[in-house]
């Protein structure tokens, strides 16, 4: 069994963007185009949007997507990506994809499923990349990742770490929402209960750390923006925007 899919959690109840797996960003749901991004990548086997919500199930029907209908007492994304994952036994390797990442990077997704593939001693991997703005390593909205040698993370903070006594010298890397799971980790993930480090940064990721579970890093050059607000949508839609201009023929 080497098989690999990718489920893309949507929830409709969003505190600060309700209803964002639907919101149109040039003229086409924000989901469908993380969807179609995903069905790019050559090594997933399937790809399965996970949600307990009618509205966006119907969509995805809509625009042809697998939906898996899930529970609506999840308290997280990866809650509701191992529900799926728990039926679906035929795949070995499960990757957790953002439903708000609507230009992740199909290529991205192969280097996580090969990643696993490939090293056995790799339960959990995730993706960071440079800031291209250093000063926005500051704001506690992005979260950061430090790494070893090995490229295994070290820890993940919304603040800014390591601590710049010189700043200049430092060279911050932004976590990017994706990871990729050995099915049996992931349902042994979900199992354990949130620990101090989690609770005070408010990021699951620290759960596997705090467990002694590996999480492997793969750096790239740049990532992929989130959208947490309607702010965060129309700008996206303007670099949408902006990327068509310089491809139309002239």
């Amino acid at each position: 069994m080497n098989k690999a899919v990718g489920i893309i959690p949507a929830r409709w109840r969003s505190t600060r963007f309700p209803g964002k797996p639907l919101h149109l960003i040039a003229g086409k749901p924000l989901l469908q185009r993380v969807w179609e991004r995903c069905r790019q990548a050559k090594n997933l086997d399937s790809v399965i949007i996970a949600t307990d919500d009618m509205r966006i199930a119907k969509g995805a029907f809509d625009w042809g997507a697998e939906v898996a209908l899930t529970s609506p007492k999840h308290e997280s994304g990866t809650d509701r990506v191992a529900e799926v994952a728990r039926n679906a036994k035929q795949f070995a390797f499960v990757i957790n994809i953002q439903g708000d990442e609507s230009l992740i990077d199909p290529s991205l997704i192969d280097r996580l499923v090969e990643k696993l593939r490939s090293h056995r001693n790799v339960d959990i991997a995730t993706a960071a990349h440079p800031f291209e703005y250093p000063g926005e390593a500051l704001s506690p909205h992005q979260v950061k990742v430090i790494v070893d040698a090995s490229r295994r993370a070290l820890y993940f903070s919304r603040a800014a770490i390591p601590f710049p006594r010189n700043p200049s010298k430092i060279k911050y890397l932004r976590h990017q929402g994706i990871y990729g799971f050995r099915r049996n980790a992931l349902l042994q993930f979900v199992k354990w209960k949130p620990g101090p480090l989690e609770r005070a940064d408010s990021l699951e990721q620290l759960r596997a750390l705090e467990n002694g579970v590996s999480v492997h890093v793969l750096l790239t050059k740049h990532g992929s923006p989130g959208v947490d607000t309607p702010a965060d949508a129309e700008a996206l839609e303007r670099k949408l925007a902006r990327a068509k201009g310089r491809t139309r023929p002239r």
